[in-house]
């Protein structure tokens, strides 16, 4: 047991903290192990020994990086994104998520207190996805060279998909579900950087969506499943009719959005489609299941789930069919629309 006066005798992070001495020692077990404790992670080896059962089925794997600013947001904090973010890649993928490596990229002056708070949040994260950090890493930044703190992880994952997703699976005719309100994380993130003058409630959707690819799994007719984070809904549907060489309709009439999010996207001139989301998954399914697929997730909890598009014969386009019928074509991102937010 740590005391308090001993975790923070530093208010700061300091270089010395990084060079691997005492002070490093200190800043590992004192903040990453004392939250991050389990069975697996032991901090005095270089590797994790992990167990699997042989013949349990294919082991996936998903890599990512998390910057973000500020690095606490309602709804969450760079280290509960960290765990959901790589929680939620293996999932759309057909995995149950098991075990997480952690680099952690810290820079000079950051409050301890604050990366406490942000690691106890990523031990919180961990226990409500059932995973475990099992090896990490730490590198001090020099101040001036990082955010505060970057994150990369891996996920380890054993596949349950009964059949193959993936974007080729994909026909026409098939529709598109959205489980959620679009663009509320990126929403989110602006409103608490405090830029432009707007205060609000709005809460990121930041959240394991293991429950939803769960549910969703259950249908044969399930074809492709992705959380549509940097670039939105609308990045994802580029990237489906560019794979596929086909249309992709999506409906504003049966798009869900939170009131809030389309106010400040409005008021800045943002288009919620190609906002972030964290916690929000974007499956494509036969035509044959969607209404009973959509069902499924309204009666797990997920209300705002719905059919937000259909892939039509055409060129590789993605455009929004309007509330009045009109259509509007998609661009492609090519500059970020806002300041980098994930």
């Amino acid at each position: 047991m740590y005391s308090k006066a001993s975790l923070f005798k530093d208010q700061t992070v300091r270089l010395a903290h990084g060079n691997g001495g005492c002070l490093m020692r200190d800043l590992i077990e004192q903040i990453f192990v004392r939250h991050l404790q389990n069975d697996l992670l032991d901090a005095n080896t270089d590797a994790a020994f992990i167990p699997f059962v042989v013949n349990a089925g294919d082991l996936m794997i998903s890599t990512d990086g998390f910057t973000v600013e500020p690095l606490e947001f309602p709804g969450g904090n760079i280290g509960s994104l960290a765990v959901h973010g790589t929680v939620n890649d293996l999932a759309v993928s057909g995995a149950k998520p098991l075990y997480l490596t952690l680099n952690a990229f810290i820079e000079e002056g950051l409050e301890l207190k604050v990366l406490d708070r942000i690691v106890q949040s990523m031990a919180q994260a961990c226990v409500e996805c059932d995973v475990k950090i099992v090896t990490g890493d730490t590198k001090v930044l020099r101040r001036g060279q990082g955010g505060g703190v970057y994150f990369a992880t891996t996920g380890i994952g054993q596949r349950i998909a009964k059949h193959s997703l993936g974007l080729n699976n994909i026909k026409v005719g098939d529709l598109i579900l959205l489980s959620g309100t679009a663009g509320d994380h990126g929403t989110a993130v602006m409103l608490a950087r405090e830029q432009f003058g707007l205060m609000g409630s709005l809460k990121s959707d930041a959240a394991s969506v293991l429950p939803i690819t769960e549910a969703l799994l259950e249908f044969a007719g399930l074809r492709f499943m992705r959380d549509p984070t940097r670039g939105g809904v609308a990045t994802i549907a580029h990237e489906i009719s560019r794979v596929i060489k086909q249309s992709v309709r999506l409906y504003e009439a049966t798009m869900p959005y939170n009131e809030q999010t389309i106010v400040v996207c409005d008021l800045l001139g943002y288009d919620p489609l190609f906002m972030a989301c964290e916690g929000r998954v974007l499956a494509v399914v036969a035509p044959d299941c969607a209404d009973a697929a959509v069902s499924k997730l309204q009666q797990l909890g997920y209300a705002d789930a719905a059919i937000i598009g259909r892939i039509e014969q055409g060129r590789a386009h993605a455009f929004l069919e309007t509330e009045l019928g009109g259509e509007r074509i998609l661009p492609e991102l090519e500059e970020d629309p806002l300041p980098r937010i994930c």
